[in-house]
């Protein structure tokens, strides 16, 4: 009987992949790269994945679960949810480079996993429409949108946020300030929202 690989050599080529995908995208990994840094032959990639496109939308949505798992409803806390995003984005800057390699690398169809992404975007959606006493619509998923815009555009342009503001976003004091300001801001967003639909319903 042949010799199985253990489930770590899944993993490794996972976590090696992820590294390749962050720094150079789809289009610019390099697959015996990815065997190099996981100490197995390249072949291994095939026999698990397939191709090197399905070995990045298994990082992908590894990155997502992870992601998934240990962030809050915004309907908990709309302010502390955007806190909490800006720090996993600042712990975790692979997610954002690897979401920004997607966005970037074109294919038709569907996402990887779109049925499931789709409900945690449900789910989220719902979660910030009860706390805004509405019903789930495209405008408060352009709410949560921009709340998650908030959380993420100084790691996304980090060279912008330091010319803008003059610090560095890997200085600690930058950082504390950078994060008190988005959620400053959203809680100010959400309270002129809140103001605007109790204007409406006079």
């Amino acid at each position: 009987m042949p010799k199985r690989d253990s489930p770590t050599t899944k993993d490794a080529l996972l976590a090696a992949a992820r590294e390749e995908f962050a720094e150079h995208g789809v289009a610019g990994a390099r697959v015996d790269r990815i065997a190099q840094r996981a100490g197995v032959n390249k072949e291994r990639i095939y026999g698990y994945f397939g191709n090197k496109e399905k070995l990045f939308d298994a990082v992908i949505q590894v990155a997502l679960d992870e992601f998934a798992a240990i962030t809050p409803q915004p309907g908990d806390d709309p302010v502390e949810y955007v806190g909490h995003l800006f720090d996993y984005y600042q712990e975790h800057p692979e997610l954002l480079r690897l979401l920004t390699w997607e966005g970037l690398h074109s294919r038709p169809g569907a996402l990887p996993e779109q049925q499931g992404r789709a409900e945690r975007c449900r789910k989220a959606l719902g979660s910030l429409a009860a706390r805004m006493d509405r019903e789930p619509s495209p405008e408060v998923g352009r709410t949560l949108l921009t709340l998650k815009g908030l959380a993420m555009m100084p790691m996304v342009m980090p060279q912008l946020a330091e010319l803008l503001v003059g610090g560095r976003m890997d200085d600690p004091a930058s950082l504390a300030a950078m994060r008190d300001h988005v959620m400053a801001f959203a809680r100010a967003a959400l309270r002129d929202t809140a103001s605007e639909d109790a204007s409406r319903a006079r």
